[in-house]
Formats: structure tokens, C-alpha cells, sequence
């Protein structure tokens, strides 16, 4: 009996101390951050069904997306506007970035926001000759909280060669140091942990994976690598609250991924 006793004080005193060690979050600096590959609208079944695409979105329930492959008023995008087409579809304010011309239209990043733009900024991103441009859309926008935050989405050169993806991330860097507000940098980087770009933005940024079990995006089919990524800067203004890999084999090649974030005071 007094065996029993002990292990029970020992328990509730356990919880207590786990109580404390687990701040209550304050839902009006909570950020849900979703990074998407939307595969330029089409599906893995080569069909063109951008409710699918929607329902992964609206299902994770987030407060700022960051999409990449999005095309604007392309011939094989049926000359939809994919990111209003979306931001109509999840009731979320869109906004598209041009990286280069396509297709008889556009194409580039997108921004799915629940809260309105209080600054925009396309940036664009070095590269090589004979390789595709690549962007970096930036918006500012305010939480609950009345907190001005900073919100990036971006898609690196998917070439074998990394010299564009270490000259897009030094960039990205540079992106940073010019940002005034707590940042949250999200997107497909198409390179693994531990790589050289990854290397180099880890510099600055804070990731937000598990660096002993990275847990992959890609393919969505059998994920077998991590290249999808959420970022924060600095690093004592946010705390990673959980993290989820979405996988969804019908509406993209890559599984959408989802972090939850709290806004920490100075």
C-alpha cells in the first residue's frame, strides 16, 4: 500500500512539473504554416482537379500557405489564375509572384493568407544561364495579437548541380537580414538536410524538422526525402508547437507540410 502511495505522489507530481514545463500557447500569436507543391494544378493521375488540391489546404487549417509550381493564366493551366483560383476555393486572401514567363502566361510562387497584406515583395533569385528563374514572394501581415510578422514562400532550382540552390539560399540570407519583423520562411528547397543550401540557411534560420529522423515530402507516394521545409528567424521569437507531414497521393507529387507556430515576446 505504501508502495502504491508513493508511485502515485510520484506520478501527480510528475504532471504538475510536465504542466509547468508546457506554457499554455496564446491562440492569438499561434501561426499554422503550410508549405505546398501544387504540381502547376495538374494531379498525380494527370488530370487537372484543383478541389483536390483545395481540400488538402483547407483540411490543415492554416493561417499562411506558401505554393509552389503555381501557374497564372498558362495554356496547361486551362488560363486559370491557380493561387485566386485556391484562395477562392480555402476563403484565404491569394497572392501570386511571377519567377518567369510561361506557356502564354506566368509562372511562380503563391501566398494563401487568412489575414490581409500589409506590404508585398516579389524577389528574385539568382541563377545560372539556361536555368529557370526562381522567386521569392514576401508578405507582411499583421496576427490577432496586433504583432507585424514577416511570411516568405520560395522554390529552389531542382537541378543535380547545387550552385543555384547556394547562391539562392545566400540570397534568402540576404532576404533576412533586410526583413524588420519576426520571419517565417517556407517552401520546396529541393535539397535534403545536411546538404550545402541547407547548411548555409541554417545558418541564420532555424529549421524546423527533427535533424535525427527528418521526416520526408517527397514523393508523396513513398516519401523517401525530406525537401520541403518551414524556417524561422530568430530563434527565441518562436516556438515550433508540432509539426505534420500531409500526405496526400492524389493531389500532388509532394505531401504538403504543416507546422504550427507560437509567437514569442522579446
Amino acid at each position: 500500500m505504501k508502495n502504491r502511495i508513493s508511485y502515485l505522489l510520484v506520478f501527480m507530481l510528475y504532471t504538475a512539473l510536465s504542466a509547468i514545463a508546457q506554457p499554455t500557447p496564446d491562440n492569438s500569436r499561434i501561426v499554422r504554416v503550410l508549405t505546398f507543391n501544387i504540381l502547376h494544378g495538374a494531379t498525380t493521375q494527370g488530370d487537372f482537379d484543383l478541389d483536390a488540391i483545395a481540400k488538402v489546404i483547407e483540411e490543415a487549417k492554416p493561417d499562411l500557405v506558401a505554393l509552389q509550381e503555381v501557374d497564372f493564366l498558362t495554356n496547361r493551366a486551362r488560363k486559370y489564375d491557380l493561387v485566386t483560383e485556391l484562395g477562392w476555393r480555402t476563403k484565404l486572401a491569394p497572392l501570386f509572384g511571377r519567377a518567369m514567363p510561361y506557356d502564354g502566361g506566368e509562372y511562380g510562387e503563391g501566398v494563401l493568407s487568412r489575414y490581409s497584406f500589409i506590404e508585398t515583395r516579389n524577389w528574385a533569385l539568382p541563377h545560372g544561364p539556361g536555368k529557370e528563374p526562381r522567386a521569392a514572394l514576401e508578405v507582411i501581415t499583421v496576427l490577432p495579437s496586433g504583432d507585424t510578422i514577416s511570411f516568405v514562400g520560395t522554390h529552389l532550382d531542382h537541378t543535380r548541380d547545387e550552385a543555384d540552390r547556394v547562391a539562392q539560399a545566400r540570397k534568402l540570407n540576404a532576404i533576412l537580414e533586410a526583413s524588420r519583423h519576426p520571419i517565417i520562411l517556407a517552401g520546396d528547397l529541393n535539397a535534403v538536410p545536411g546538404s550545402t543550401p541547407m547548411r548555409i540557411l541554417e545558418e541564420r534560420w532555424t529549421a524546423t524538422y527533427d535533424a535525427d529522423d527528418p521526416a520526408p515530402t517527397y514523393p508523396s507516394d513513398q516519401p523517401e526525402k525530406k525537401i520541403d521545409y518551414v524556417l524561422f528567424h530568430p530563434a527565441n521569437r518562436w516556438r515550433v508547437v508540432d509539426t505534420q507531414v500531409i500526405q496526400d497521393t492524389i493531389a500532388s507529387d509532394h505531401c504538403a507540410y504543416l507546422v504550427t507556430l507560437e509567437l514569442l515576446d522579446f
